[in-house]
């Protein structure tokens, strides 16, 4: 008896950084996991900061805890995220300060 071919779906695999950014449109099987969607679209190749093992990721925004573990969905873009330089409290300070500043002159 034949096995039943596994229904494929369309996701992406994203990663930006501030000069670059690179959507992999992947066909993946249903019931892939975000990390193995990673590893599949060959986005390590091409950045080699990225470490399917460690790297923070999600789905249209929103942190997975476990990539190994989420499946996706038909459509769903998976997005690597980089580490932030500065603190978005802090980053709201400085623009606050600076704006401060500016309506002193």
């Amino acid at each position: 008896m034949a096995k039943p071919e596994a229904k494929m779906i369309s996701v992406e695999v994203a990663y930006a950084l501030p000069t670059d950014q690179m959507i992999i449109p992947l066909q993946i099987e249903e019931g892939c996991s975000l990390y193995q969607a990673v590893v599949q679209s060959g986005i390590a190749d091409y950045y080699p900061e990225i470490d399917p093992e460690t790297q923070p990721m999600g789905i249209f925004g929103k942190a997975v805890r476990n990539p190994k573990q989420q499946a996706l969905r038909e459509g769903e873009r998976v997005e690597l995220y980089r580490p932030l330089k500065v603190d978005p409290k802090q980053a709201r300070a400085n623009r606050a300060a600076k704006a401060k500043a500016g309506r002193a002159d």
